[in-house]
């Protein structure tokens, strides 16, 4: 996958949403369960109902791996079907790794060899050996951690650096773009905080920028575009819940699609 090939499915689309399966056995709907494997038929339907209008899907990991090996291979068969069925989609291993080096390597084989993910979210917070191994895969991404949606931003990324005078998470971002390039890194920044878009694009003009935060937890997708937009799109606007999670029918693929639809529709606006 190249950022070329990115834009013109965002241009295609007319889209630059990510769909997160954040696949929760607790909350997919009860007659999904009589399915060998829910969690992967309740992905497959989503993604059916939702592909033509998403250039991306991005599974947390979490939902997968609290349900042991059974949970692993839901996740393996959920990335194997969307490359296999939509090849062109850009698929995001959302697992927040981040480890010494040769640990860091393990990991990168386990999504990019073992499994067909474009790109992994990764911690910046042990420093660059531990994000390189990730960065060696032609046409896999990083996507790094820099400004997250949560309120625990507030503990450590907003704080100022001594040395930079400026807050720690654009110290990250002006020291971690000279480990990649816009071909292999990415930048998590969240919708949340969306006011901080305009000045992260002053340090990173031409990277991706996946932004979670739009839908269930309030952020606002106008003000993101507005402000964190480029030549080439540049953003990845991530909703899960207010996707996935709208309706518990039997139609609820149908919904999904409704609400995909709703959101695709507003961002063709800025496109």
């Amino acid at each position: 996958m190249t950022t070329n090939r990115l834009f013109t499915q965002i241009q295609q689309k007319k889209s630059f949403l990510c769909i997160g399966l954040d696949s929760d056995i607790n909350k997919i709907p009860k007659h999904l369960l009589k399915y060998e494997d829910s969690v992967f038929e309740f992905n497959r339907q989503i993604v059916d109902a939702t592909h033509h209008l998403a250039i991306s899907y991005k599974p947390n990991t979490a939902f997968y791996e609290c349900s042991g090996s059974e949970g692993w291979k839901s996740l393996e068969k959920t990335a194997e079907y969307i490359k296999s069925n939509y090849p062109e989609l850009f698929l995001i291993a959302d697992a927040k790794r981040g480890d010494i080096g040769n640990t860091s390597q393990m990991y990168a084989d386990a999504f990019f060899r073992q499994m067909p993910f474009d790109a992994v979210t990764v911690a910046p917070y042990m420093g660059e050996d531990s994000v390189k191994p990730f960065l060696s895969y032609p046409g896999k991404y990083v996507i790094l951690l820099a400004l997250t949606s949560n309120p625990g931003t507030a503990d450590f990324q907003m704080l100022t650096d001594e040395q930079s005078n400026e807050n720690l998470y654009k110290t990250v971002l002006r020291k971690a773009k000279t480990w990649g390039n816009p071909e292999n890194l990415m930048f998590v920044t969240g919708a949340t905080k969306s006011e901080k878009l305009a000045e992260i694009r002053q340090i990173v003009p031409e990277h991706f920028l996946l932004v979670p935060g739009v839908g269930a937890q309030g952020g606002s997708l106008s003000e993101t575009a507005k402000n964190g937009m480029n030549s080439h799109c540049g953003l990845i606007v991530n909703a899960s819940r207010s996707i996935i999670f709208a309706d518990d029918s039997e139609n609820f693929a149908d919904f999904a699609r409704k609400n995909a639809e709703e959101l695709q529709k507003e961002m063709s606006l800025f496109l």
